[in-house]
């Protein structure tokens, strides 16, 4: 919301509430908590992601992320074919219900410092919002307030004598340095 008083841009208050269903993905990549980490690897690739969200009974157990696989497989020289994914597996995992805003969501991320959120609904996982995800609203959001901004722009009206054609007038601008009147404004324009 951009608050305008008086004709100034002198209290101006960007304000957002966007439902978290508007920014997440839908039917993120999911995995059985028996499976392999090579399997987990694979699912990630296909669906070119970066976790894989484990299920145990259908129901959101940890998550899987290509730092787990990084850190607690290969660093360790382990077989990611002999390894379970609940051996390695992020737990206990954070969600979010589906009826908060992307501010809530942020405020889990940065409490519980991390950059995936899975968004569950009775239980079961309907989506996930990343760090990414959120980066990309918030772009778009700035690229908005910054069209807002010019079109509520103020500019001062300044009354005085124009210095080309020495006429009084109420609606002066700057030209290069010379106070003009909106006639002598259009003759100074390029072709």
């Amino acid at each position: 919301m951009i608050c305008v008083s008086d004709n100034n841009v002198n209290a101006m208050r960007f304000e957002t509430r966007i439902p978290i269903k508007e920014v997440m993905k839908f039917k993120p990549a999911t995995i059985s908590v028996d499976m392999t980490v090579a399997l987990a690897a694979q699912k990630m690739c296909q669906e070119e992601v970066g976790s894989c969200i484990v299920l145990h009974n259908s129901k959101p157990a940890g998550i899987i992320t290509e730092q787990d696989i990084n850190c607690k497989v290969v660093a360790k020289d382990r077989k990611p074919g002999e390894v379970l994914v609940s051996e390695v597996m992020s737990t206990p995992l954070i969600t979010t219900d589906a009826d908060r805003t992307v501010g809530d969501v942020v405020d889990i991320m940065v409490k519980h410092k991390v950059r995936r959120v899975p968004v569950v609904e009775n239980g079961f996982v309907i989506g996930i919002v990343t760090v990414r995800d959120i980066l990309a609203v918030s772009n778009e959001m700035n690229e908005i307030m910054a069209n807002l901004i010019e079109i509520n722009r103020y500019d001062d009206i300044i009354t005085g004598i124009c210095d080309e054609c020495e006429c009084m007038s109420d609606d002066l601008k700057s030209v290069d340095g010379r106070m003009l009147c909106p006639g002598c404004r259009s003759e100074e324009e390029p072709l």
